[in-house]
């Protein structure tokens, strides 16, 4: 008898330790995952290469410093009518850019979420003609949003069946180094090449900015970045309990950064702040040659941690965590701010492009509703508040001050339009998606840029052709057809009404489908995505959504 108690009681002590592991199942992986990282060394000054002492004589190619945030809304800047909570956010740095420069009102993202995005840019391709068709994620983060019981009517899916196919590290998934990068087309032209900030476009050798022809290199090569230590108390936060995304991100980011390739260490102040004070040292020591500096923020991807000075200036904001957020956002904008200072301290803003734009739209996983306004949807859609960004280029001289230019244009015409700047050529031995815009903006080319425009992630794909757009996604099995030069906030769906026209888009998306590569790593995650409203709010049966694939 006393036997079968101590057989029972193991038992129950095994049932036990195996609902507490199947509880915190996902904590266990988050632990894992930051259990992986490598040591992080001390703070440490950066030794930037130093360029001439002095200018050169005559005309030089001008600087091209291109300014790219990071999961900003369309409605985040005050240039575009609103600003965060309700214009308490001024941006007035950003808006300057437009002010003295051309705002690109119908300006699209070159994916709804951040890598394919970045690989269009840095290419001038749509990133599905080599294969960068999903961001790349560590499994863990695929395990963790996946197997969230989320939804109760849409649930997320953590596809395991593919796991097999999925590279270990997600750091190898990458653009393939045969991609010539706007950094290597601007080198033969006498360009100093700098990188700062988030890469994620592959942490391998042979991906890294130090491959893909930066000289120099600082920041961090994932998705996302801690921007202080957690906890910190010169920082506010903010945490999202609903979502799995930002539970992941909180438990398993560094707060670190590299320069070309060597030890990470600790940065010595807001990962905002330090990134431009780097860019500003990096600037005053190539003022003397031409420079190519990519300046990508991780503001204001998520986690929501914001300096405590910002937070403490916007006291009209009551919610936590939309004042978090707008103080990030207040942070961005000084610091592009004094970036653009800079240029003019150092004799450089007149002979200087600077571009300037989101990588995608606001995410629903933030919780907060009027990010995209007045658009619909978020990141990972291709609604316009998941692509429809601000886009901003000033050239003094060159440029028209106050321009508006309403032709759609696109982040693949990015590479063009610099390489055009620097006159340095474009590949000619492979398809080059974008165009220089300057020449369009200056009436020296007339007609729109693009006959037609494209996205796709999965099961799910868009065309944009004529001021017409389809949207097409297998799950749910649904059509969108929206005529935006009449209706650009997409609030009349006329896939029924006009199947003519579905018709004819739907045979431009398998035209354009044909000429793109397979993914070249699989998806390993599907989460529904409501299009009207944001994470952390109750879906109702009627909601229109989106199946993401990642």
């Amino acid at each position: 008898m006393k036997g079968w108690k101590i057989a029972l009681a193991a038992v129950a002590v095994l049932v036990a330790a195996g609902a507490a592991l199947w509880h915190f199942r996902f904590d266990l992986i988050i632990l894992a995952a930051r259990a992986k990282q490598p040591k992080i060394e001390a703070y440490h000054p950066v030794a930037w290469a130093q360029g001439p002492s002095e200018a050169p004589t005559g005309e030089r190619p001008p600087n091209v410093v291109f300014i790219l945030a990071d999961d900003l809304g369309y409605n985040d800047i005050t240039l575009n009518g609103g600003g965060v909570a309700n214009g308490a956010v001024p941006t007035p740095n950003i808006d300057s850019i437009a002010h003295d420069g051309v705002t690109f009102a119908n300006g699209y993202a070159g994916n709804a979420t951040c890598a394919p995005s970045r690989a269009a840019i840095m290419t001038g391709r749509y990133a599905t003609r080599f294969g960068f068709e999903f961001t790349p994620t560590p499994v863990a983060f695929s395990r963790v949003v996946g197997g969230h019981a989320g939804d109760p009517l849409h649930p997320s899916r953590f596809n395991a069946a593919e796991v097999k196919n999925a590279p270990r590290d997600d750091s190898s998934e990458a653009v393939p180094s045969t991609e010539i990068t706007i950094a290597e087309a601007l080198k033969p032209r006498g360009y100093h090449t700098i990188h700062l900030g988030k890469w994620h476009l592959g942490g391998v050798k042979g991906s890294r900015p130090e491959d893909q022809g930066f000289d120099e290199s600082l920041g961090f090569m994932a998705g996302a970045s801690l921007f202080a230590p957690a906890g910190d108390p010169s920082v506010e936060e903010s945490r999202q309990d609903f979502d799995p995304i930002d539970k992941f991100l909180w438990g398993a980011l560094p707060y670190a950064v590299q320069y070309n390739g060597s030890k990470l260490f600790h940065p010595n102040a807001y990962m905002t702040d330090y990134l431009t004070d780097q860019a500003i040292t990096a600037i005053d020591k190539n003022k003397n040659r031409p420079f190519f500096m990519y300046l990508a923020y991780n503001a204001v991807h998520t986690p929501l941690q914001a300096p405590k000075a910002d937070y403490d200036a916007l006291p009209r904001i009551k919610d936590h965590r939309l004042r978090v957020y707008g103080a990030m956002v207040r942070n961005l904008d000084r610091n592009i701010g004094r970036v653009l200072q800079t240029l003019k301290d150092k004799g450089l803003d007149k002979n200087t492009l600077v571009i300037f734009t989101s990588d995608n739209g606001g995410a629903n996983y933030i919780g907060l509703p009027d990010i995209n306004k007045p658009y619909r949807g978020w990141k990972a859609t291709f609604f316009e508040g998941g692509i429809h960004v601000p886009f901003l280029l000033r050239w003094p001289g060159q440029l028209p001050a106050g321009g508006i230019y309403r032709s759609p244009v696109g982040h693949v015409d990015i590479f063009a339009t610099a390489a055009g700047a620097a006159g340095a050529p474009v590949p000619k031995d492979r398809v080059i998606d974008g165009v220089d815009l300057v020449p369009f903006v200056k009436g020296q080319t007339t007609g729109d840029p693009h006959k037609a425009m494209y996205w796709r992630s999965g099961r799910y794909e868009v065309v944009l052709s004529g001021g017409w757009k389809l949207q097409v996604a297998q799950e749910p099995n649904r059509v969108w057809l929206y005529d935006l030069s009449a209706d650009p906030t997409e609030r009349h769906d006329l896939s029924k009404s006009n199947p003519e026209k579905v018709r004819e888009l739907k045979a431009t998306l398998a035209q354009l489908d044909s000429q793109m590569a397979k993914p070249s790593w699989p998806s390993l995650l599907s989460g529904a995505i409501y299009i009207d409203h944001p994470g952390g709010q109750p879906a109702k049966k009627d909601d229109e959504y989106i199946y993401w694939d990642n």
